[in-house]
């Protein structure tokens, strides 16, 4: 038995609890039923109190966040006029492909879930691209009853109970969702099958679509158009690259598609506002880079590519 942050207590015989720098993180298994729509699912709360600051990084997935403790004091969306969400606490992020930059005060606990782009139009029900470069409150997306599911969560020390409830909540938005084209779902198979580099003509042709109607039925359902999902899709190739280290900058811009190591900076700067060699440096804190001074090293680890 583990005691947790707030006074419960962890079963871990029902989940795996790992101390990672400053952070303790929550998981279990996956419910069969959700395994096909999801790429991450964690519960966390920080190990030692501290401010911090870090910067969001397209991954090419839609987030829940929902916060059982403090709120965010602030979720900032880089070149998007009006893009600062202000305090905010549960929320949900669509696809991006430009940084944010988020602001918490301290003393978080939260479960991170992360889903495929059609498993989130699923999910959330409503065209993705109103989402897209976006954190908005939970009750905004999911409705009244998201924040009663939070308040149970938030009053549920255990977390083996917490992930029940929250898999019961998602299985049955999913069970309620509207089903994805299956020629988008082939588009987003092609596309992030090939890490971007396929072209966007060949997919039209392959799901039996115009271009132009394919970009945009992708873009209500995925969130991104197929050129910007390509993107994202090529940089985080890239960073998955440079993470493992085994190859050089030249090497990676070649693999990934880019012209050039300079095409390789610009496409960083753009999408993550930084550089490779800043980036490989970076430290994280769940699902972000650490930015500035007031983040808690000792709370952060190496990015990986996800």
């Amino acid at each position: 038995m583990l005691q947790g942050a707030r006074g419960g207590t962890l079963r871990t015989g029902a989940v795996d609890v790992a101390r990672i720098g400053g952070l303790w993180r929550v998981t279990r298994p996956w419910h069969p039923g959700l395994r096909p729509f999801l790429r991450s699912y964690v519960g966390y709360w920080e190990a030692m109190t501290s401010p911090y600051e870090a910067r969001l990084v397209p991954t090419g997935r839609a987030t829940l966040l929902i916060s059982l403790a403090e709120p965010f004091s602030q979720v900032r969306r880089l070149g998007v006029p009006g893009g600062d969400s202000g305090s905010i606490g549960s929320l949900v992020v669509g696809l991006e492909d430009r940084p944010a930059i988020c602001v918490h005060p301290g003393g978080q606990e939260a479960i991170r879930v992360e889903f495929t782009p059609l498993g989130a139009y699923r999910l959330f029900g409503m065209p993705m691209s109103e989402l897209t470069n976006l954190a908005i409150e939970i009750r905004d997306v999911l409705g009244p009853e998201a924040r009663v599911l939070v308040e149970r969560l938030a009053s549920t020390p255990d977390w083996a109970a917490r992930f029940d409830l929250l898999d019961a909540a998602l299985l049955d938005r999913l069970g309620e969702g509207p089903e994805p084209s299956p020629e988008v779902g082939h588009a987003w198979q092609l596309l992030s099958g090939s890490a971007g580099a396929i072209p966007i003509s060949r997919i039209a042709a392959e799901v039996g679509w115009s271009q132009g109607y394919l970009v945009r039925r992708f873009t209500q359902q995925i969130g991104l158009a197929p050129k910007a999902s390509a993107r994202v899709l090529r940089f985080r190739r890239a960073v998955a690259m440079l993470n493992r280290g085994a190859a050089s900058l030249t090497e990676i811009s070649t693999a990934c598609g880019f012209y050039d190591q300079a095409h390789l900076n610009r496409e960083f700067r753009a999408i993550a506002g930084t550089t490779p060699g800043q980036m490989v440096a970076a430290r994280r804190v769940e699902g972000a880079l650490a930015l500035s001074k007031r983040s808690n090293s000792s709370k952060t680890r190496p990015i990986t590519g996800r």
